[in-house]
């Protein structure tokens, strides 16, 4: 399974509407593209104080083609609607993931 990592870190007084707005149209968004088979969202406990509350949202993909296409065609389009309601207010990395066992 090929998991594509997106850590977000938006200021605190935006928390909340950033969790309904991911968990009410964004995550639903990208979910009708039909490549993430499914997803998880996770608050990190860990981390440097910055200021800002950081969330992990994972989408999991059957295989690595499944994801180039989704990357390819429709991840710029779907981040662009993140970056328009949030923008200057929150940081993002994505990162790759292969899970093994």
């Amino acid at each position: 399974m090929i998991i594509q990592n997106i850590t977000y870190s938006i200021e605190k007084e935006l928390e909340h509407d950033f969790l309904n707005w991911m968990q009410s149209v964004h995550i639903q968004n990208v979910m009708i593209t039909g490549f993430p088979k499914s997803y998880k969202v996770m608050r990190l406990l860990t981390e440097v104080e910055n200021g800002g509350a950081t969330f992990s949202v994972q989408y999991n993909f059957d295989s690595i083609e499944g994801f180039e296409v989704f990357e390819n065609e429709y991840f710029d389009d779907l981040n662009y609607e993140v970056d328009k309601r949030y923008r200057g207010k929150y940081v993002f990395f994505p990162s790759l993931l292969e899970e093994l066992f």
